[in-house]
């Protein structure tokens, strides 16, 4: 990654980071300071209030449910608007905004998650975010005010900015051109940022008898779930340019406005 956008660090919010700064394909380098990413907006210090008004953000999309939205509601970002998208909202189930609650429960956190049943929640869940028509529907509306001046600089975010906030991120980073295995390696980012957040969770939940070794696919990003969301990419649209126009209605007129917004030398 370049750009020194990407090494802004807020407390508060460990995975905030910015979506851009990786080389493409086409020897072009996808641009700092226009989408930023991040867990969920959180009460900000002085400092660190300081530091986000001087990215200029004037958009955050919250692509988290309305449940979420209540239980911990958004801090304000001084002169950015709000956009609720649930993308999840046509699946009542979806593992990534529902399955955080069970670190309380340890004995149901171990029926429901251990086997391996995490790690296939998740990976329906990504395939999920790809076909669910709320998500389709949300993940349009990001990416068209996307290509609206007055719109940035942008932040997406849901509850730990690893899956939701990953896919959104990574389809258009793969649009523009960044190779998938930059790709890959900034959604696995996440683990590095997000995970110190949960230590207190994990060992609460270890006091209460559980096993943390349940809870790492619930608070981690694997490579199996990003592949899931891109193999039904392709086997649903072919592929990501496929995807983008079928699913998400942005044309190839648009999706060449996003490259060379995104795009630079």
């Amino acid at each position: 990654m370049v750009g020194a956008a990407a090494a802004v660090h807020i407390a508060s919010m460990p995975n905030f980071r910015d979506a851009g700064g990786h080389r493409t394909a086409g020897g072009g380098i996808m641009r700092s300071g226009l989408l930023y990413r991040s867990d969920h907006v959180g009460p900000l210090s002085p400092a660190e209030a300081r530091v986000v008004a001087g990215l200029g953000i004037r958009v955050v999309y919250d692509l988290r449910t309305a449940a979420e939205r209540s239980m911990t509601p958004d801090e304000r970002i001084p002169g950015a608007r709000r956009v609720a998208l649930d993308l999840m909202a046509d699946d009542e189930q979806a593992a990534p905004a529902q399955l955080l609650r069970l670190l309380e429960h340890p004995r149901v956190a171990k029926a429901a998650l251990g086997g391996g049943k995490a790690a296939a929640l998740f990976v329906e869940g990504y395939r999920s975010v790809v076909t669910l028509p709320s998500a389709r529907a949300g993940l349009g509306r990001l990416y068209r005010g996307l290509l609206q001046d007055a719109d940035l600089p942008a932040l997406c975010h849901c509850t730990t900015g690893k899956d939701r906030t990953g896919w959104t991120c990574a389809a258009l980073q793969t649009l523009l051109g960044v190779p998938h295995d930059e790709v890959l390696q900034d959604f696995l980012a996440s683990n590095r940022y997000i995970l110190p957040k949960y230590q207190a969770h994990i060992d609460e939940f270890a006091a209460r008898g559980g096993d943390p070794a349940l809870l790492v696919p619930v608070l981690s990003v694997l490579p199996e779930y990003l592949d899931a969301s891109f193999e039904e990419v392709r086997r649903s649209y072919g592929s990501i340019e496929g995807y983008f126009g079928d699913a998400l209605g942005i044309d190839a007129r648009m999706q060449q406005a996003l490259h060379d917004r995104f795009v630079g030398k």
